[in-house]
């Protein structure tokens, strides 16, 4: 295939498939990439564009339509995820929000938790977060110290938490906090707890400032004896981590969604830069380094199109696994900074401009390989897959 963006070519999406896709592509690019630059400049995107982003039908489209969400399936959230890719509209960060927080309010939550949260959602009038990593627990959950007592019908949380996506915007928070402080083991006595702004006791620290992404925003969150109700617990007590460790195969497949986009973006950007820039009397792209560079790219890009759309078929089909789902996660954003640095070097001298979109794809690829669990521990999920005693 030409061109790595095609969108007639992938055997997974069908016609309508196609129609959809190039309405989401219209709204990415003539609508979300324009706003890019505001949003870097204040650090964070607005609630206004949360609200237009809802009325497009773009929110918790796994959703469904009886519990507030759009009822369609995976391969029209994997739509949504690639488009704002190949737009390079980063802002706000959809995936977190629609992919990641939703499913815990459709898959955990009471029939009044659904009935309250959901259709806000979907709307855009709510955002989402997920409160998990802390200073010093990040894919550890057994260093997670927030902490929520039982007192009387209600629970008590103290502790703090770092890096969280939509920190600043968000108004629904889905904490993670310690429960059971004697459980055999920490992250066996967590519960989910949903906390909102306003509550007595919640603070938001400073919007972080970070080497890429900077349109979205990072927060601080602090909790100072927040009294949440029982019926703000997401699922049931000491059940946290079997809660997280559902949802982690959408989470990693969607961030390597997002990932192979992003590099297909970069790709085709530099291919067309290549082929215009002259050097020595020629286009860069008759260089044979060149062409041998953009010939490793493409194959790469071509075998992990394939691996992913497979992954696609099968989330939406409901077999995927976690292991599969973390081989995704750290194949894709891996070879999202390889095609980074090989694109920005391409560009030569312009590529280290900010001012280029190649620039700022460099820096925001670099914490692919960091969140939604590292792939240091990727790896580690993978090998015992491979090493574990056969029953």
């Amino acid at each position: 295939m030409d061109n790595l963006m095609d969108i007639g070519s992938r055997s997974i999406f069908d016609e309508d498939s196609d129609r959809f896709r190039e309405s989401v592509r219209k709204f990415m690019r003539d609508e979300l990439a324009p706003l890019q630059s505001k949003f870097e400049e204040d650090g964070k995107p607005t609630k206004e564009i949360w609200r237009r982003l809802g009325e497009q039908g773009l929110l918790g489209i796994t959703i469904p339509a009886e519990a507030g969400g759009i009822g369609g399936t995976f391969l029209e959230e994997a739509i949504v995820e690639e488009e704002q890719s190949y737009a390079q509209a980063v802002s706000p960060n959809i995936i977190v929000h629609s992919a990641i927080v939703m499913p815990y309010f459709y898959n955990y939550g009471t029939p009044e938790q659904i009935e309250k949260y959901i259709p806000a959602m979907t709307a855009g009038e709510r955002v989402g977060a997920i409160a998990m990593t802390e200073p010093d627990a990040g894919s550890d959950l057994q260093g997670i110290r927030t902490s929520a007592k039982r007192d009387g019908d209600d629970f008590i949380i103290n502790g703090s938490k770092v890096f969280i996506t939509n920190g600043i915007v968000a108004d629904t928070f889905v904490v993670v906090a310690v429960t059971d402080p004697n459980a055999r083991s920490k992250a066996h006595g967590t519960t989910l707890f949903v906390v909102e702004d306003g509550m007595p006791g919640f603070h938001k620290g400073k919007n972080l400032k970070k080497m890429g992404l900077k349109g979205q925003d990072t927060a601080e969150l602090f909790f100072e004896d927040v009294r949440v109700p029982k019926a703000n617990m997401l699922g049931g007590e000491n059940k946290g981590f079997y809660q997280l460790m559902k949802e982690l195969p959408q989470e990693r497949l969607s961030l390597g969604v997002g990932s192979l986009a992003n590099a297909e973006w970069m790709f085709e950007t530099t291919r067309e830069y290549v082929m215009n820039r002259k050097a020595f009397g020629s286009t860069v792209s008759s260089l044979q380094t060149v062409q041998h560079r953009l010939a490793e790219m493409k194959t790469a890009l071509a075998s992990a199109r394939a691996f992913v759309d497979m992954c696609i078929e099968q989330h939406a089909a409901g077999s995927l696994s976690n292991e599969t789902a973390s081989m995704i996660k750290y194949w894709t954003t891996e070879l999202e900074n390889t095609v980074a640095a090989e694109c920005v070097q391409m560009h030569g001298g312009w590529g280290y401009m900010w001012e280029t979109g190649i620039a700022r794809a460099y820096a925001n690829a670099r914490v692919q390989t960091i969140y939604g669990g590292t792939n240091e521990i990727m790896k580690e999920l993978i090998a015992r897959q491979i090493v574990r005693p056969k029953k």
